[in-house]
């Protein structure tokens, strides 16, 4: 059953629950992934610590990899009056399964084909070790395999229970520390392993979300499964005018925010690369946060877009700023303390990438309620050539940086690329599109 917020105290209500429990998970997460650092930091070294950063980054490199149907999948579900019986959403669900398994086995022939040629290295920089490249193997094979288990995320998102998918993630921190314990008490030399652990822990959280999800779509998934190998019998439907440029933009993103390890690892001392790695982990629980509850309004803007109601994201967008930099703030007055735990001394945050990241949290929080909002096909187009011109302008701007800032140039290149391409172009489109629905719906019907 789908339980989508109408009214604005709803919205609020379902954003902040869902920030909670984010705040709940990472919080207890960011407790076990401390243990967790120190665990690898103390007993297979800085080196293991940030080749496994390296490896683990792989999947923001991979959002694209389920070709944007995801954004097709959460739009008709939550447009939908009855999803459980509803046949636009079977099909819509075949043609995502099947899309997806196409790039499992793609992404499944590309990591064999690295190792086999032994390519690993020459494409992640001299933070990847030759004894890393099976490991990495392994990790995108386990990481392809989970992308048809995350669809049922994109179920329980459109159904509105994105409280419940977050819940699902709790098992990912605590079956990380455990497996690092356990390579640990068995002195066994795991230190090139330990992203496999990541995507495996990760996989398990999928397996928990779509079985969820097949309970709560029931009969759905079940048709969708009996008929899944039989596409002439039983035809998808079209879904790439929302796929295709929902697509074009998780290609791009990565390309422009997410080859930061990269390049601080062909262009910057190692220490830069760990202490960005450091930073990133800590303020990615606020940033997670913020997008956990930012995902939450995606089903609010689809169904607001199927009963032609029309509301602006302004107050989201403000509120969303105003917490997420609060949060960014305190994180760095603790800072000290935690990063000294974390690295058992080892590792210090120098001041400007601390700001450098209150100021990414910042533009980030601003950003997710207006990319909620242009979630249709239209606000969808008008996005690419944005994000196209933001990948060499982030590129331009961090190899710039780099060489003065360190890492923390990387992360200023971000914040002034996003501000520009994605923050200031959408409200600018999103003023003249509410201006425009609002006149539409006040015109007398013919």
């Amino acid at each position: 059953m789908s339980i989508i917020a109408t009214t604005r105290r709803q919205q609020f209500r379902a954003v902040g629950s869902t920030a909670m429990a984010k705040v709940v998970l990472m919080g207890v997460s960011g407790i076990v992934g401390i243990f967790t650092t120190r665990l690898i930091i103390s007993n297979f070294g800085t080196e293991a610590y940030a080749q496994y950063g390296l490896l683990t980054s792989i999947r923001d490199l991979l959002p694209f990899a389920d070709l944007g149907v995801a954004a097709a999948a959460i739009g008709v579900i939550a447009s939908s009056q009855n999803p459980t019986e509803d046949d636009v959403v079977r099909r819509t669900l075949l043609s995502a399964f099947r899309i997806i398994f196409l790039s499992t086995a793609t992404i499944c022939l590309v990591a064999v084909g690295l190792t086999v040629f032994g390519l690993w290295r020459p494409l992640l920089g001299n933070a990847m070790s030759a004894e890393a490249e099976v490991p990495a193997m392994f990790a995108m094979i386990i990481f392809a395999v989970g992308l048809p288990l995350a669809v049922g995320t994109r179920v329980l998102v459109g159904l509105g229970r994105t409280t419940r998918q977050i819940a699902n993630q709790f098992v990912v921190a605590p079956t990380m520390f455990l497996l690092v314990s356990l390579a640990v008490a068995l002195s066994a030399p795991a230190g090139s392993w330990l992203a496999v652990f990541s995507y495996g822990a990760n996989a398990l959280a999928g397996v928990l979300g779509l079985w969820q999800a097949a309970r709560l779509l029931r009969p759905q998934l079940g048709r969708v499964a009996r008929q899944l190998l039989r596409p002439r019998q039983f035809p998808g439907l079209r879904i790439m005018d929302v796929a295709g440029p929902m697509l074009v933009q998780m290609i791009m993103l990565p390309i422009a925010l997410a080859t930061d390890r990269i390049m601080l690892s062909h262009l910057a001392p190692a220490t830069e690369l760990v202490q960005y790695s450091l930073g990133y982990q800590l303020f990615g629980i606020i940033l997670q946060t913020v997008a956990a509850a930012g995902v939450a309004l995606w089903p609010v803007f689809a169904r607001n877009r199927a009963t032609a109601t029309v509301q602006a994201p302004w107050q989201m967008s403000l509120a969303f700023v105003a917490g997420g930099t609060a949060l960014a703030l305190g994180l760095c007055l603790v800072s000290p303390w935690v990063v000294g735990f974390v690295s058992d001394g080892k590792i210090e945050l120098p001041v400007a990438l601390l700001v450098a990241f209150t100021a990414y949290v910042a533009v980030e929080a601003a950003k997710f309620p207006l990319g909620m909002y242009m979630t249709d096909v239209r606000g969808l187009r008008f996005q690419i050539v944005p994000i196209i011109v933001m990948v060499p302008l982030k590129i331009g701007l961090a190899l710039t940086l780099i060489p003065v800032l360190g890492a923390a140039g990387t992360v200023w290149s971000t914040v002034v690329a996003m501000g520009l391409c994605q923050v200031l172009v959408n409200v600018w489109w999103i003023r003249r599109d509410v201006a425009r629905r609002r006149a539409a719906a006040v015109q007398p019907a013919v």
